[in-house]
């Protein structure tokens, strides 16, 4: 039963992405961040003082508000909270949304509308994409997808699905534990990009929120490689050079975390990715991932979409696999 809820959560995402007929828990904590911030810059003159404060009280909050409302879903019906549980871990994943938002940037470059590229591929990367020429807009959309595989899809699987091994005989059930784990991470995750900037408002505010998101990306980020490899032998990829540069150049990113999927994708597509950008008006001298065995194109978009999809179901299942062992034993 708990496998079946969790598959129906991921296929439901899969499927249909972000429900836009409710208030999505992500926006909901995105509030509750804005509204601790300012209490807490209020009460307290330390920035970085006020920024701990503001990640505990964040988690808190969330974390008893989701074990309230599910123990209320509870008292009237075990199966209501089961049902509200899977529905809550579903709106945790966002592979869907991801996809879809590269695949608007994939359908302007094949109109050949490049303007309409730059705006669109501007929506989901914080760099200048008004100068982009058609491969650096396809290489920002490739990167994105392979970042965010991991906090937008992997990691809040890993947290959910880890979760659910501290049900014990008469708390609460696997799949309530996983929704709460799930989003618990995309809290953690929420504040890293609310307040991990490196700027003078957030330097210092911001620094527990960053440190705690790369330390609950740290193990998704290095486990989630593998199944991309995976998913590119399967998808008849490079799935050779995908580990040979995911081991080469995975630490040649800024972020601890983010260049193990970029590398890996930089090497299953056979492309180069990162390389300098604009940020600002100011030009960063990024590394560049990968070889140069072709130039990128507009279909990478789509393979990469194809690897983030068949990978993130290969870790689901590992997962559950290996939830269920445990739990045997």
């Amino acid at each position: 039963m708990y496998t079946l809820q969790v598959l129906t959560a991921i296929a439901g995402d899969f499927v249909f992405g972000d429900p836009r007929f409710l208030p999505h828990p992500v926006r909901l904590i995105g509030r509750l961040c804005t509204f601790t911030e300012e209490q807490t810059r209020s009460a307290i003159a330390g920035p970085a003082m006020a920024g701990a404060l503001t990640v505990a009280a964040v988690l808190l909050a969330t974390g008893l508000t989701l074990a309230l409302a599910l123990w209320a879903c509870a008292v009237v019906s075990p199966l209501v909270a089961d049902i509200v549980a899977v529905f809550l871990f579903y709106t945790s994943v966002a592979a869907h949304d991801l996809a879809g938002h590269s695949q608007t940037v994939y359908r302007r470059l094949i109109a050949d509308d490049l303007d309409g590229a730059r705006q669109a591929v501007a929506m989901i990367v914080g760099r200048d994409t008004t100068q982009l020429d058609r491969q650096g807009v396809c290489r920002a959309a490739v990167e994105t997808v392979a970042e965010n595989a991991v906090d937008g899809v992997t990691a809040p699987l890993f947290w959910g699905i880890g979760a659910s091994l501290l049900a014990v005989p008469g708390s609460a059930s696997p799949i309530v534990l996983t929704a709460i784990g799930a989003l618990l991470y995309k809290a953690v995750n929420t504040m890293d990009s609310m307040f991990g900037y490196k700027n003078e408002k957030y330097l210092q505010f911001g620094r527990t929120a960053a440190r705690l998101d790369d330390l609950a990306n740290f193990l998704p980020a290095r486990l989630t490689p593998v199944f991309l490899v995976l998913a590119a032998a399967i998808q008849r990829l490079d799935w050779r050079a995908a580990l040979r540069i995911c081991r080469r150049d995975r630490l040649r990113h800024a972020s601890p975390n983010s260049g193990h999927p970029e590398a890996t994708v930089a090497g299953a597509l056979g492309v180069r990715l990162g390389g300098p950008s604009v940020y600002f008006g100011t030009i960063v001298d990024k590394p560049w991932l990968g070889d140069d065995r072709r130039a990128i194109d507009a279909e990478d978009i789509l393979r990469t979409n194809r690897l983030m999809y068949l990978g993130a179901l290969l870790f689901a299942i590992f997962l559950l696999g290996c939830s269920a062992v445990i739990m045997e034993g």
